[in-house]
């Protein structure tokens, strides 16, 4: 009887097992990944811009270049960042752009008061900023301030930026060392005008919407507040109201966040925590299905793009850290969350053309964290690095079936993937087994193209709640992935439990 139930429990397991199969169709494909939906953001808040990206031009004990650390520059370039959005956030509705130009030593101070009351000395401004961008190879994402600013100041930080004749803003950059412009194409018009950038009602904030962009001149990719989560009704709004000649994309905002009230650990959670907290990053996918449906009917076409400007996991911050600093550690739960999310964004490349993870250095989700002269790369930071091949590539359409991840009678799908072409014929498959504890067998069917080789890289832990520290930097790091074979068009892979797995196929 024991041996009979033995054997039943395997066929079971087996039988589960083979439920994961992926159909792609290698020939086919026509919408391209933007590269931009791996954007990155960078606010002030915390440690990210001070201490993070910047140490201060005297600093003679981490090396910089005008006072961006090159340590940073350099494992950004290496993470292929094609944008990074700045000053904010909540904070980009009380910053003055004026104020951060000119000679430092002359420029007055800020308080932030949205992020832990603390005076900021503006060291850090435009030329820093857009200079930085250069170092990195990203472009720049200026959010401009709405709730406390006024048209004209946006209009004349557009002159600085991006006018190349005569002009005062273009001559006072000039002035202040910089000969040519830096051609800014992406701009925010406010951020969060539902929330902190001013509390505003959806028919409210469009009308502001359209006299901002009326005068925002040259060619620009101007992008509206858009939804807190599932605040379809903001969509709604905006896509009806706006004449879509002067929009061009409408943001999404959508943390993964439990409970607002009691967010958790970021690193001593629960299995029942990481479910809860994987749920709610699955649920981009609805989010986006649910406003592309909206879009779709006022722009049939899609030329507006949807564009998730903040997203991530949020925890609590870690213990004996200023709260208004939002410093949370990076776990292998992060990782999970990173490589699904992308996978959703990939999916949907046909209306999500960007998007930016929150936050770059020190700060929620950060792919780098900072301490004095050390610097440490996170499994985010690693996900998105062996992701990047996903970039202007095209998306190849796959059917995958999956199964279920457990927990008491709520259930999620076990595996998240997706695929692409590079300009190369190369094909990339991005895998995340989700589940927890239990190692997922995957077939995936190949048609349409004949490829003779494949390889992979994995990032995985022992355990789920594993994260690289100072004293330990290289704990999770992606290594060659071997339990993977291919025989004629058929791909047979052994995914651990709570990995992520990239494929590659020549």
């Amino acid at each position: 009887m024991k041996k009979y139930f033995l054997f039943l429990l395997s066929l079971i397991c087996s039988t589960a097992y083979s439920q994961n199969a992926i159909v792609l169709n290698a020939d086919q494909g026509q919408e391209i990944i933007s590269k931009h939906i791996y954007g990155h953001f960078s606010e002030h808040l915390g440690r990210c811009i001070y201490g993070g990206f910047y140490v201060g031009e005297g600093n003679t004990k981490i090396p910089n270049t005008q006072g961006v650390r090159n340590d940073v520059v350099e494992a950004l370039k290496k993470l292929k960042v094609p944008n990074l959005r700045w000053p904010g956030g909540c904070f980009a509705d009380t910053y003055h752009w004026k104020d951060g130009v000119g000679p430092k030593a002359k420029r007055p101070t800020i308080v932030n008061t949205w992020w832990g009351g603390v005076t900021e000395d503006n060291s850090f401004g435009t030329h820093d900023f857009l200079n930085m961008c250069e170092l990195i190879g990203a472009e720049p994402y200026l959010s401009a301030n709405v709730g406390s600013g006024t048209v004209q100041e946006v209009s004349e930080w557009i002159q600085y930026t991006n006018f190349d004749g005569v002009s005062p803003m273009s001559n006072w950059r000039k002035e202040n060392g910089r000969e040519k412009p830096w051609n800014v194409t992406y701009w925010g018009v406010g951020n969060e005008a539902w929330g902190c950038g001013g509390n505003m009602t959806a028919e409210y904030y469009a009308n502001i919407y359209r006299q901002y962009a009326t005068f925002m001149n040259g060619k620009l990719f101007r992008i509206a507040s858009g939804a807190n989560s599932a605040d379809y009704h903001w969509t709604e709004v905006l896509m009806r109201d706006i004449p879509h000649w002067m929009l061009e994309g409408v943001a999404l905002h959508h943390y993964s966040v439990i409970d607002w009230n009691k967010k958790g650990s970021a690193t001593n959670f629960s299995e029942e925590q990481y479910f809860q907290t994987m749920k709610r990053a699955l649920m981009m996918e609805e989010l986006i299905v649910k406003h592309t449906t909206i879009m779709d009917k006022y722009d049939p076409a899609k030329k507006v793009a949807l564009v998730v400007d903040e997203w991530g996991g949020w925890y609590d911050v870690e213990p004996n850290t200023n709260p208004g600093f939002l410093y949370q550690q990076n776990t292998m739960r992060d990782a999970i969350l990173a490589g699904a999310t992308l996978n959703i964004f990939n999916n949907h490349s046909d209306r999500v053309r960007m998007a930016n993870l929150a936050q770059t250095v020190n700060v929620l989700q950060a792919v780098l964290l900072t301490n004095e002269e050390k610097l440490l790369l996170t499994p985010t930071y690693h996900v998105m690095e062996m992701y990047n091949v996903h970039q202007d590539a095209t998306l190849i359409p796959l059917n995958l079936k999956t199964n279920q991840f457990a927990m008491g009678n709520d259930k999620l799908p076990a595996v998240s993937a997706s695929a692409s072409r590079d300009k190369n014929g190369v094909m990339h498959i991005s895998l995340v087994n989700i589940d927890l504890k239990s190692t997922q067998e995957i077939t995936l069917d190949v048609r349409g193209a004949k490829y003779n080789s494949i390889s992979g890289r994995i990032l995985t832990s022992q355990k789920i709640q594993d994260y690289n520290s100072f004293e330990a930097p290289e704990k999770i790091k992606p290594a060659a992935f071997k339990q993977v074979s291919l025989n004629g068009n058929v791909i047979k892979a052994t995914l651990p439990a709570h990995s992520v797995v990239v494929l590659e196929l020549k």
